[in-house]
């Protein structure tokens, strides 16, 4: 059965929604993966999005007219720090008000492989719901297990396994050596180069 919004309900032209805006279809909240317009003669177009459920997290692609309209949301993103995991559920913490929430597993995706205690991750909240995790595109781990590197190896093409200090296993050039600190993509998990100084986060929201 179709959901009717009340009048007051605010509604926006599918043409102002872009990447990463929420909306709402019969009371279920979507975010924008693409936006496509495609225009088809004669003044018309459709408008083509690539759109992830937020409760259930299946992406799926929808073609909407240009006079469209779909339901606004506000949705707020909180910067907050990853505390611990306690069974399938994981807390963090806002740094500001000292606040705590728990997500459950499903909710992170695959993400928590590569949460550090003390990391700070932007979660996206609506109506004071955390719906989905926004990790840095990389993030800096110290190697804390490995076999041995090849001195002055620095452009094999070969490759080893190495422990993080995060838990997280990834495959390493074999120059790399226990102590390291290494950056690794985290829409990958790939490896992606040898950095210097204090194994911090590279935040690159």
């Amino acid at each position: 059965m179709r959901v009717r919004l009340p009048p007051s309900a605010p509604m926006i032209s599918v043409t102002e929604l872009r990447a990463g805006r929420a909306f709402q279809i019969d009371g279920i909240p979507y975010q924008v993966i693409e936006y496509k317009h495609t225009k088809m003669g004669r003044g018309t177009a459709n408008i083509k999005l690539k759109i992830k459920n937020l409760k259930s997290k299946i992406i799926t692609e929808k073609t909407f007219i240009s006079g469209a309209r779909v339901q606004e949301i506000t949705t707020i993103k909180r910067k907050l720090q990853y505390l611990y995991q306690d069974k399938d559920d994981f807390y963090f913490m806002d740094p500001r008000t000292y606040e705590q929430f728990s997500l459950a597993k499903p909710i992170m995706e695959g993400k928590e492989k590569f949460l550090k205690e003390g990391e700070e991750v932007k979660i996206l909240f609506w109506e004071d719901k955390p719906l989905t995790v926004e990790l840095p595109s990389s993030l800096v781990f110290e190697v804390v297990s490995t076999s041995p590197g090849i001195k002055g190896d620095s452009v094999t093409a070969s490759f080893k396994p190495a422990t993080l200090d995060n838990g997280l296993v990834v495959r390493v050039p074999l120059f790399v050596n226990v102590g390291d600190k290494i950056k690794v993509d985290t829409r990958t998990g790939e490896y992606l180069e040898r950095v210097g100084g204090v194994g911090v986060a590279h935040r690159k929201f």
